[in-house]
């Protein structure tokens, strides 16, 4: 029987998958300036720690939601929209014995380099202290987000993002408050500073792994899994590894892009790199926003995919990455023209301040190219087609990277020569994704050849 989202109207499908993932997004963006400003009440060596470790939490964030994520909701959607329930049900083990790997593998790395990492990316003295104390925290934790990732990931990837949505804003509910009393403290308790963030986002991601899971076995992906009989098997890891392993790799190269420019930004002192985790922090909120709208793509276009409906794929793709240029666009607009209103949210040093607001001036006017090129990012994860993901996402750090060292090594345009770099490297990011697909759009893949032999 043919799955519903094959014959039902694009646009309100987007707009039933998208809308409740996108509104989730949305509340994050206010818990995450909420964060912020906790954050920034500890002072410029706290943010100054948490610029170091912010793009080694966004990274693993990422790829779980992202990533990986994007490789579980791919799977499934791909097998529910081919008719094959068997490997439905096997992805849904499959996937949360990945979790447990993915979140123990990042907490021994964790141990074993963050030290090493930050401190060649400029960290010293207390700033290096507070990052540390917030790595180790999240990093060891680190199964629950993962198994939160991927759970949500499952039910999104069947068409239910409702549920996912629901537990997440309660969970975003809960965290602020929770958040705000252990960064800050209460009532004489001085609370436990930046590693009171962490422990607040793993009590969230442990609440809603618990309740994603009883949605799962209670029938919300559209079966009720039954694994008497599943073993493990490669055929159903690599179905989620093919996608997950290029998706995980488009986001390392983002990342390793914002570790690079820490880097260059630490060499203008302390204050230009918390001012620049100021105006970064704004890439991280936005990202969601397209992150939502993505979600719907993967499983609208992994559904068309798996059916071989392939021009109707690309329609949802281009109305999708469309809709996230307008969206995250208004939102980069709106914060280039009041830089200095955001900036003053985290901190009230002016040096800080002035190094954030260079950082939006420059680079928030682009936001709408980086929406565009995330949303097709993840429809094309649903395509099971990740080689342009790869070759946009390594185009962008190879264009931040060069032209920023050329900037820091070369000229005295300074910090504000650096931002047009990143400013840059997002420009060729979302160009490289709308040239790549009006060039190469999808089709069937042929069958291969039989051999001779």
């Amino acid at each position: 029987m043919s799955h519903p989202l094959l014959t039902a109207p694009i646009g309100r499908s987007l707009l039933l998958l998208a809308g409740p993932t996108t509104a989730l997004m949305l509340t994050q963006v206010l818990v995450a300036i909420a964060d912020g400003i906790f954050v920034g009440r500890l002072g410029t060596d706290a943010l100054a720690g948490m610029a170091l470790v912010i793009p080694f939490v966004t990274l693993m964030f990422n790829i779980a939601n992202g990533g990986m994520g994007g490789g579980v909701a791919s799977a499934i959607a791909r097998a529910l929209g081919a008719g094959r329930s068997d490997d439905a049900q096997a992805i849904v083990l499959h996937a949360l014995f990945l979790a447990a790997a993915l979140g123990a593998s990042f907490a021994v790395l964790d141990w074993v380099c963050a030290a090493w990492l930050f401190q060649l990316l400029g960290g010293s003295g207390a700033a290096l202290e507070r990052a540390l104390c917030f790595s180790h925290v999240i990093f060891t934790g680190a199964a629950a987000i993962w198994a939160s990732a991927f759970s949500a990931a499952l039910l999104r990837g069947s068409g239910d993002t409702a549920t996912p949505a629901r537990v997440g804003l309660l969970a975003s509910i809960a965290y602020v408050p929770l958040s705000g009393i252990l960064t800050l403290g209460m009532a004489g308790w001085p609370g436990l500073g930046v590693a009171g963030s962490a422990v607040a986002a793993l009590c969230a991601a442990t609440g809603t792994t618990v309740f994603q899971v009883r949605a799962i076995r209670g029938g919300r992906l559209g079966f009720v899994p039954k694994w008497d009989g599943l073993r493990l098997q490669w055929r159903i890891f690599r179905e989620i590894l093919r996608v997950g392993v290029l998706g995980s790799m488009t986001t390392l190269m983002a990342n390793l892009t914002a570790v690079l420019m820490v880097g260059f930004a630490g060499r203008f002192g302390v204050a230009a790199l918390a001012g620049y985790g100021i105006g970064a922090r704004m890439e991280y909120m936005i990202a969601p926003v397209a992150f939502g709208i993505g979600s719907g793509l993967t499983t609208l276009v992994g559904v068309a995919g798996g059916a071989g409906a392939w021009q109707r794929a690309m329609r949802v793709a281009w109305i999708g990455g469309l809709t996230a240029f307008a969206a995250v666009g208004l939102i980069g607009w709106l914060v280039a023209l009041f830089p200095e209103a955001w900036s003053r949210l985290f901190t009230s040093d002016d040096q800080v301040a002035e190094a954030s607001i260079s950082y939006i001036r420059h680079v928030a006017p682009f936001y709408c190219l980086f929406g565009l090129g995330i949303s097709l990012n993840f429809a094309s994860q649903g395509a099971g087609r990740m080689t342009a993901p790869l070759m946009a996402s390594f185009a962008r750090m190879m264009t931040a990277t060069i032209v920023g060292w050329i900037v820091v090594e070369k000229t005295d345009l300074g910090l504000d020569g650096l931002f047009g770099a990143i400013a840059l490297g997002i420009v060729v990011y979302g160009c490289w994704f709308a040239a790549s697909l009006l060039i190469r759009p999808w089709r069937e893949k042929p069958p291969s050849k039989p051999s001779n032999g």
